[in-house]
């Protein structure tokens, strides 16, 4: 019998390590983790660029992990967000990244995902800490400071108006954490520059009913200075109401969030300011700690404060 040659001999032993690695490779490949974001409403430009900014991450560290991202029809459809989460646990998903539509209602939802192992990291709009401390459960938090990022936009507003000029705050949803904390922001700045606050009103995060809300305050104070809007969507609905009372630069309006359609009625002076807590990135801190989490196998506890820029026509240009 014909001998193998040496060169054929390391070539199968290559080949035999090859396929005794295999398993631990395909092994390797099935624990990749699977993290599911869960966003509010999807019509809102914001987590449009949320999402756009998470799957592109992803897309760059595919072999890191795999990606579900979903969100609601609109910010009030608490139940479905309840239900996009118990998909998720359903699924088993290793971690789930929230941005919640209620401070308080989703907590038991992500305490069940918490308590069957999935690492829950909370993002955007942070859940009630009673309501937590009721439950008894920790979620981290990974996102801005509302309430600084609103008092720096009211500031600038501040330096533009005339101590006890009339102010409204269209506020966002009642009850969720960054609707108190930005109208909280707006007050402390109104405050500071002695800006009469007239009333303070929802819009509830969207467009239309800003709209109709800001038409009734521009009706009952003729000579209102500025609204302060708690988010840009709002922000818009705001300036159409400014434009149908035919008060077209007499009254101020600033926004929160920096979408592309305020950045360019900011660039235009119909828009004061913003603020930018950087949609693109805000998921992607959050999908970066539940990835270190799930991979040290432990439950993560600590906040982590993302950046909030002032945005003006200045900065823009």
């Amino acid at each position: 019998m014909k001998a193998f040659s040496p060169r054929l001999g390391r070539l199968l032993a290559c080949f035999g390590v090859a396929l005794l690695l295999l398993p631990q490779v395909v092994e390797a490949q099935a624990k990749k983790p699977r993290v599911a974001l869960v966003m509010k409403s999807l019509a809102n430009e914001f987590f449009q660029t949320m999402q756009a900014g998470a799957q592109k991450y992803q897309q760059e560290h595919a072999g890191e992990f795999d990606l579900i991202s979903n969100g609601i029809k609109n910010e009030t459809d608490v139940g479905q967000q309840i239900n996009l989460v118990e998909q998720m646990i359903a699924q088993r998903v290793d971690a789930l990244v929230i941005a919640p539509a209620d401070s308080k209602a989703l907590i038991p939802v992500c305490k069940k995902a918490q308590q069957g192992g999935t690492v829950v990291v909370n993002i955007d709009n942070k859940f009630d800490a009673d309501a937590l401390a009721q439950e008894k459960v920790k979620f981290p938090f990974v996102g801005p400071n509302n309430r600084s990022g609103a008092e720096k936009v009211g500031d600038y507003l501040g330096q533009h108006l005339k101590p006890g000029d009339k102010v409204a705050i269209i506020e966002g949803i009642p009850g969720a954490f960054n609707a108190i904390q930005r109208k909280a922001g707006f007050e402390d700045a109104a405050k500071k520059y002695h800006l009469n606050v007239v009333t303070s009103q929802s819009g509830q995060w969207e467009t239309a009913p800003a709209n109709s809300v800001a038409s009734g305050i521009i009706t009952q104070f003729p000579d209102l200075a500025a609204f302060m809007c708690s988010n840009d969507n709002m922000a818009l609905g705001v300036i159409a109401a400014i434009r149908a009372a035919g008060k077209e630069g007499k009254i101020q309006v600033v926004g929160f969030d920096n979408i592309s359609a305020v950045r360019t009625l900011v660039k235009e002076g119909k828009i004061l300011a913003t603020a930018d807590q950087h949609a693109d990135q805000l998921a992607v801190f959050g999908i970066q700690y539940a990835v270190e989490a799930v991979k040290t196998g432990k439950m993560p506890t600590e906040d982590r404060e993302t950046p909030v820029d002032l945005i003006t026509a200045d900065t823009l240009k």
